[in-house]
């Protein structure tokens, strides 16, 4: 993190710390030496402070030498470091005060007359974008990513009606793991994709982690020897292997497309016959995606949140 008092080592640098105050006592010193003539026995002396400083010199350039050497072997050693392990994008994200498996948040879909559009059709018309854009003013959310999240419950609602997911759970979701694909500088855009890939930490057994070595060859988290979340909605390769969904009608899978994200989470919390409107399953299925009570309260928090600010109390079908 950033120091917020600004750059450290920086206090006493100014002109009072260069010895050069009004009335400037360094020059008058100067002046004074410039003024008497040094005696032979000044000379020696001389000579002598100026030998040890100049071994002292010589020991210095060697160590910065060899400081400098390391340095650069730590930095060329180093992998890149994904976004997230220089940010955490829930950490403000309060947690609601909500006993797992208590209570589901409000159930609020997009409307039973509204049909999946995917963005390869090209949805400017649809009314799902028109919903989308007034969902945005009233959330903050992107409009892009609340189109993927909607298409995404209505396409889990074509296929498994018995689910029935909410837009607002997957928003939520969203929010929590890549903050609707805007992580680390990230943009989205047109197309449902970052403008840079979104790529977790290494999952390497470090505080906090698991271990999980690498599956797919480094191919979509650019490491060979850790696995690591990827894309919005951050899967990890072996569960993206399982779940890819093609959520835009491009005809391929890809974690780093919103759209495809989306989907993909759909199913995977429809998964067993969920029914993720009642407490249990809503609870058992975000525990399945992050087996974290206060990631379940997080995401609860903010589920519940965008549905009553979009559908009021919302609406139970």
């Amino acid at each position: 993190m950033r120091d917020p008092a600004g750059p450290r080592g920086t206090e006493g640098r100014g002109t009072e710390g260069r010895g050069t105050k009004a009335g400037n006592p360094g020059r008058e010193i100067l002046g004074e030496f410039e003024q008497t003539t040094p005696t032979a026995e000044q000379r020696a002396s001389a000579q002598r402070r100026h030998g040890v400083l100049g071994r002292l010199a010589v020991v210095g350039v060697v160590l910065a030498v060899a400081g400098a050497g390391v340095w650069f072997a730590t930095v060329a050693t180093a992998p890149d470091a994904g976004p997230t392990t220089t940010d955490i994008p829930a950490l403000q994200v309060e947690a609601a005060q909500v006993e797992p498996g208590s209570a589901a948040p409000v159930h609020a879909d997009v409307g039973p007359q509204t049909q999946p559009q995917p963005q390869a059709a090209k949805p400017g018309g649809d009314p799902l974008a028109a919903w989308a854009q007034g969902a945005s003013r009233i959330t903050g959310v992107p409009a892009r990513a609340l189109w993927a999240y909607a298409n995404a419950e209505l396409a889990a609602r074509a296929d498994q009606p018995d689910c029935r997911i909410s837009w607002a759970t997957l928003a939520g979701i969203g929010r929590i793991e890549s903050d609707h694909g805007r992580y680390g500088g990230a943009q989205l855009g047109a197309d449902g994709r970052p403008s840079k890939p979104i790529i977790g930490v290494p999952l390497n057994g470090s505080s906090g982690v698991r271990t999980i070595t690498d599956s797919d060859g480094g191919v979509l988290d650019g490491d060979p020897r850790h696995d690591r979340a990827v894309g919005p909605m951050q899967f990890i390769p072996t569960t993206w292997a399982k779940w890819s969904t093609d959520g835009n009608g491009d005809g391929q899978g890809d974690p780093q497309q919103i759209d495809d994200a989306a989907a993909a989470a759909a199913r995977y919390l429809c998964a067993g016959g969920r029914d993720m409107s009642s407490a249990e399953g809503w609870w058992a299925g975000i525990m399945s995606y992050n087996n974290s009570v206060p990631y379940g309260q997080k995401v609860f928090g903010l589920a519940d949140g965008y549905a009553k600010a979009v559908h009021g109390d919302g609406r139970n079908e």
